[in-house]
């Protein structure tokens, strides 16, 4: 291996090699903007269509991030190359984000441009930076160029094509790159990657999933916060401020207390590190983001219209808690030695379930639903929190 390679990746074992650089929590925001984006597009088009476009959307913007933090485990974010690559994607990444809104409309050559710009270039600059590097990862990422480039094409196509047929094909490219992972990035002639391959360094990996946590309940707070300055404030928008902020409060409590910590100290020990780092981290994570993102509508929605709630704003008060108990219970369910997922985390599912049909048949007041799931929430919490420091029994 050449030393001007070398230098460029990130030198394992020193003392401060697993830290997060600072120009990686720089270029962390601009996926403070995605995520706001995303949320305001998700709230102004509360229909089945605009659902539908940002489950798509979402995971796009999640996908550009977790395969960034992918490569900067592996690169050292410190040398001007690596620097100079994150300084592009920024520019690209604000493109990106401030065309969410309209992806579904006239801007959607110009959100698939930039992700492809993104994914492609990327990839290429890996490729060049560990040329002369260790032969396994940078055949990985010629198999990862292989995937994202096929992908690609079908983001650029359904950017130039109508907005009828666009989710379409936006929804088998993403398809691609979802799958990707999974099937280890296999093409024909080269095979697939393996596990061993993936080297990662786990407290990195974990510190930066922890961040873009960190990140999605910032833009949760933000949103409570700027909503609640504009209204007149009454009985009822300060008590659905303080249920906002309660609820974040219990969400923030859920990851991190024990899982996050936990989930690091298994990373980092584990002999499949790259395994970890793909279920646990680029997955399941998904879902995790996905439900703070979906609460932080459900309480602009509480905040605006406290009394009677729509079919889709119950549904949004519902299915935010319910996909971040979900994420948390399958990540901390893959990350510890436990036979069965979290007890607490399987009866909060089951309340927000039984919730259910009584919202939908307008039994509470979108200000007393999202009371009862912030409740719940907060049960789970208490609950997991009492469970693990309870002394194990004799």
């Amino acid at each position: 291996m050449s030393s001007a390679t070398n230098t460029l990746l990130r030198q394992r074992g020193h003392h401060d090699s697993s830290r997060v650089g600072m120009i990686e929590l720089f270029f962390d925001l601009v996926f403070v903007f995605a995520v706001t984006q995303l949320s305001h597009s998700l709230l102004a088009t509360l229909t089945f269509t605009g659902a539908a476009q940002m489950v798509l959307l979402l995971p796009a913007v999640w996908w550009v991030w977790i395969y960034t933090s992918w490569t900067t485990n592996w690169l050292n974010p410190e040398r001007l190359p690596v620097r100079l690559c994150l300084f592009a994607m920024m520019i690209a990444g604000l493109v990106l984000a401030a065309s969410i809104p309209a992806a579904f409309g006239e801007r959607g050559i110009m959100f698939a441009c930039a992700y492809a710009f993104m994914q492609i270039g990327r990839t290429l600059f890996v490729l060049w930076a560990v040329r002369t590097g260790p032969s396994a990862l940078f055949d990985n990422f010629r198999r990862i160029l292989v995937w994202l480039a096929l992908a690609s094409v079908l983001w650029i196509v359904g950017g130039m094509a109508s907005v009828q047929t666009r989710f379409a094909w936006w929804t088998a490219a993403l398809a691609i790159e979802l799958a990707g992972p999974a099937f280890l990035f296999w093409i024909p002639g080269l095979g697939g990657s393996r596990i061993s391959d993936w080297d990662i360094d786990g407290a990195h990996m974990a510190e930066r999933c922890a961040l873009f946590v960190i990140i999605a309940l910032g833009e949760s707070l933000l949103i409570t916060g700027a909503t609640f300055s504009e209204l007149n404030w009454s009985a009822a928008s300060v008590i659905g401020m303080l249920i906002a902020v309660v609820g974040s409060i219990a969400m923030w409590w859920v990851y991190f207390d024990t899982g996050a910590e936990r989930a690091q100290h298994r990373i980092v020990h584990a002999q499949d590190p790259g395994q970890q780092g793909r279920i646990a981290y680029t997955y399941l994570h998904l879902l995790i983001v996905a439900g703070i993102i979906v609460c932080a509508v459900a309480d602009e929605l509480v905040l605006v219209h406290p009394g009677h709630a729509e079919r889709a704003g119950v549904v949004t008060i519902l299915c935010g808690p319910l996909l971040y108990l979900l994420g948390n219970m399958l990540f901390k369910w893959v990350t510890n030695d436990r036979t069965t997922p979290p007890l607490s985390h399987m009866i909060g599912i089951a309340l927000l379930a039984a919730l259910t049909p009584f919202a939908w048949g307008h039994g509470f007041s979108a200000l007393a639903l999202s009371t009862l799931t912030t409740v719940i929430l907060v049960v789970v919490a208490t609950w997991e929190s009492i469970a693990l420091r309870r002394p194990a029994a004799a």
